[in-house]
């Protein structure tokens, strides 16, 4: 919570009760949940919390750094609130996201062609086929020749 209260005060922002408990759930949750799953959780204590609000303070969070947003192709946006250095694999089958920490993705150079931009952030991101759904694909597509 002292991340959220720093990343606040640096970027002008009220510390208000919703943005902390959205804040606390989403580092509560042990996947890398959609505003949707994070709104569910939230709801629980603040009945009266919107949809929009939760989703709006999720963007924020990211904004300000103290979330980010797990890049993919074709899924809802989905939220992580570990801000240790890592990177993420997510199934094209099942979803499922996986955190891996591979010290040389820290350090990526920038290419000279993006000189002149400022860079907030580097990503690595890996899509494919975890270890259970591979198996079950390749079985799937054999059965299929």
């Amino acid at each position: 919570m002292q991340g959220l209260q720093l990343r606040c005060r640096e970027h002008g922002l009220r510390l208000t009760p919703q943005r902390m408990e959205i804040y606390r759930t989403l580092i509560e949750m042990p996947t890398h949940p959609t505003a949707e799953e994070v709104y569910k959780q939230v709801r629980l204590r603040f009945r009266s919390i919107s949809f929009d609000t939760v989703n709006r303070t999720l963007l924020t969070l990211a904004q300000v750094g103290a979330a980010f947003v797990v890049e993919g192709t074709g899924q809802p946006r989905r939220y992580d609130a570990g801000l240790e250095d890592h990177q993420h694999f997510r199934c094209l089958n099942c979803g499922g996201i996986v955190d891996f920490h591979h010290e040389p993705f820290d350090h990526i150079e920038v290419p000279a062609e993006l000189e002149g931009v400022k860079i907030l952030r580097k990503t690595v991101y890996f899509e494919g086929l975890c270890a259970v759904c591979a198996p079950a694909v390749n079985h799937i597509a054999k059965r299929s020749d």
